[in-house]
């Protein structure tokens, strides 16, 4: 006869594990709440109609913020192998930028600017735009003594970037 109470007490241990797994570590280079800002930013954009080079930035910033998360958690588990940023990072994009590709959304002729697809150049230019806020970010905290200057800053820095060409190619655009 199985005792409800016990196993209350004793969780399986397939749960233990898939929550230890998923456990955040002692630092992010970058934090998840600043991923899920991205990745609301991506959904809210394609949701009200927004020009793909915008969304674009958002899912470039997107993908860096989970490149930076995923170097920063085998970082923390202890995992290395050769090329390991660069593996991870071409993963990364291709797991996004396939997809877009083999469904027909990016590659349309008249969805260009500079003659390049308005969705590829956004992922472009937000890829370099958020990794260069989470840099700053990274400088502005050394020079600090290692804390942030403000509250969320390490929420803000790399995301500024991506709202300030979010709003400067809304009006080049219009």
């Amino acid at each position: 006869m199985r005792r409800p109470d016990v196993e209350a007490r004793n969780p399986r241990p397939g749960a233990v594990a898939a929550l230890l797994l998923c456990a955040p570590g002692a630092a992010h280079a970058v934090c998840p709440v600043c991923t899920v800002a991205v990745g609301f930013g991506v959904g809210l954009s394609r949701w009200l109609g927004i020009d793909d080079l915008i969304s674009g930035l958002w899912i470039g910033g997107l993908v860096v913020s989970l490149v930076i998360w995923t170097l920063s958690w085998l970082d923390t588990r202890g995992i290395g192998f050769p090329a390991r940023g660069a593996i991870v990072t071409v993963a990364y994009f291709l797991v996004v930028v396939a997809p877009l590709q083999l469904a027909g959304i990016t590659g349309h002729p008249f969805n260009t600017l500079w003659g390049v697809d308005r969705l590829l150049l956004g992922v472009a230019l937000g890829s370099a735009a958020f990794w260069a806020g989470a840099r700053l970010y990274a400088r502005r905290k050394a020079r600090h003594g290692g804390h942030a200057a403000f509250p969320f800053q390490k929420v803000a820095m790399p995301i500024a970037p991506l709202v300030v060409l979010s709003i400067a190619f809304y009006f080049i655009l219009k």
